[in-house]
């Protein structure tokens, strides 16, 4: 891991930012509205402290790691960077994660041994190498999802996210979406997933340690067990020669790899919106009229946050950050996430990130929305039969997200 000496202790940092939060009152800054940022600057509003956590995380959010510092012996990229680059660090990129497994004729899903996560790549001599097991009857692919502006959708109490679900579709609107509750590996609550495509994850910090170990192999005090080929450990004992957890804290920081990954990923921006005019107000309103909003719900609000940027702020996501059935499901069991649940993709910055969907097998915004089901059938029958310029104009509303 990089370092860099004379920088102030990670336990101060902390502390510096609790008591900044609690001099500024829990209703400091309740119902302001958070403006979109280039992409992969920082979100407005923050000082100095702020800003050297974010460019800490960053600078290991580049880094490339090699065997001596744990990377593997599976892997799937060498940087967090390498996943998360399109249009700018911290977006998304053209490769897909694999996952795989059997889906059985009473809808039931079983993982392969070691889990449904097929790694793309290992470390020299290449003993062992990850392959889709025989008998897997469903093979999914997963695009990295984009970060700007996460730090805001963590701030969501649950109570909000929990307040938008429906699984019984009481309203009768044909949207029955729901919160993945998780136990968040780091406290042990029980949360409000929101992060990942199944969201399986409620926290930044618990997300980028399982991603930290799954994607490119290495172990932290959160996530201590390296990922066993076909579920043998054997193996790993002969090539793998860092000794688990393989991410500790600097010397010169007292921060951790996972530490920094959050943080870049919390302070990181939200998109930058396009320019609004009367073709995509009148966009917007066809969104609302069609009922896309049903599950990519425009605006959201945080709750309390050690960072004042993040604290009681309105922003807006487009998306409700639920499971739903929308008939683009991967096949794939992510805990209670069923084969065929997603969780809904929220549509800030949806122009910069083509390819669409879950496997990026939607080449266009239009042919993504030609593909909801089940759910969603109601809003894409609305949306056809729309004319050519209501289509148009709703698109350019999208397009300027």
């Amino acid at each position: 891991m990089w370092k860099r000496p004379g920088v102030v202790k990670w336990g101060t940092i902390l502390a510096m930012m609790l008591v900044l939060a609690a001099m500024a009152g829990p209703g400091a800054g309740q119902g302001t509205d958070v403006q979109g940022t280039e992409f992969g600057e920082p979100i407005q509003g923050i000082g100095g402290v702020e800003f050297e956590l974010f460019r800490l995380g960053l600078e290991d959010f580049l880094e490339v790691e090699d065997a001596d510092e744990g990377l593997g012996p599976l892997y799937n990229g060498r940087s967090c960077a390498e996943c998360h680059v399109i249009p700018a660090i911290g977006g998304t990129s053209t490769i897909t994660e694999v996952r795989a497994g059997t889906l059985h004729a009473d809808g039931t899903f079983q993982d392969p041994p070691g889990g449904s996560l097929i790694h793309l790549f290992s470390i020299p001599d290449h003993a062992i190498q990850a392959a889709v097991p025989a008998g897997a009857n469903v093979v999914a692919k997963r695009q990295p999802i984009p970060l700007f502006g996460d730090g805001l959708v963590e701030s969501v109490p649950d109570e909000v996210l929990a307040a938008l679900e429906d699984p019984e579709d009481q309203d009768g609107d044909g949207v029955s979406g729901r919160v993945h509750w998780v136990v968040d590996r780091d406290s042990g609550e029980v949360r409000a997933g929101r992060f990942g495509w199944k969201a399986q994850q409620s926290s930044l910090f618990t997300f980028g340690a399982e991603a930290y170990r799954n994607e490119m192999g290495i172990t932290s005090d959160l996530f201590p067990n390296e990922m066993c080929p076909a579920g043998d450990c054997e193996p790993l004992e002969l090539i793998d020669a860092v000794a688990d957890p393989e991410d500790g804290p600097e010397p010169s920081t007292g921060l951790r790899g996972i530490d920094n990954f959050a943080n870049f990923m919390r302070l990181l921006g939200p998109p930058p919106r396009g320019a609004e005019n009367e073709r995509t107000r009148r966009g917007e309103e066809l969104f609302e009229e069609v009922q896309c909003s049903a599950c990519h719900v425009p605006a959201l609000e945080t709750g309390s946050s050690p960072f004042e940027a993040l604290s009681h702020k309105t922003f807006r996501p487009f998306g409700d950050f639920l499971l739903h059935d929308i008939g683009t499901g991967d096949g794939i069991q992510d805990g209670d996430a069923g084969p065929t649940e997603i969780r809904t993709a929220p549509l800030w910055g949806v122009a910069a990130r083509a390819p669409y969907l879950h496997d990026g097998s939607a080449a266009t915004i239009e042919a993504a929305i030609l593909r909801h089901r089940v759910e969603a059938e109601g809003s894409r029958t609305r949306f056809e039969a729309l004319t050519a310029e209501e289509r148009e104009a709703l698109l350019d509303f999208l397009r300027s997200l």
